[in-house]
């Protein structure tokens, strides 16, 4: 039983891309054009920029103290959240709470909360690369 639980957790893990469904493998559909957003990932990837970018955000989220606010968010002891954590906890199972459900409840916030000088930077890097790679 135990083997199972930890196959369905990685299969659902956030950090893996979903499955497709078997109605997605239709071999005789002529290939899809790629989207503007996967050239522009593809292109982000394979010229190293993406790394550099993830790494860029690291470090501005470090610097304004996003990252100590959503450590404080997760360890906050507040009546409050200790009643809704409690409550998810009791509705789902002890045993049954993952890292990702935690994550999934928390990312609303986080997201909502990263500071928008550090979204314009990002979104500044981003479009001078586009402008360089068209070039």
């Amino acid at each position: 039983m135990k083997r199972v639980k930890r196959q369905e957790i990685r299969r659902n893990s956030i950090n893996r891309p979903p499955t497709p469904d078997a109605r997605d493998d239709d071999h005789d559909a002529p290939p899809k054009e790629p989207t503007l957003h996967e050239i522009v990932n593809l292109k982000l990837i394979e010229s190293g920029e993406k790394e550099r970018l993830i790494e860029l955000v690291r470090e501005r989220l470090v610097e304004c103290g996003w990252k100590d606010e959503m450590r404080t968010l997760c360890r906050q002891k507040s009546i409050k959240q200790h009643t809704l954590f409690r409550a998810f906890v009791k509705k789902n199972g002890r045993d049954n709470v993952t890292v990702d459900d935690l994550v999934r409840a928390i990312t609303p916030k986080g997201r909502a909360s990263i500071p928008d000088s550090v979204k314009a930077e990002l979104l500044q890097k981003i479009r001078s690369f586009l402008v360089s790679v068209a070039h």
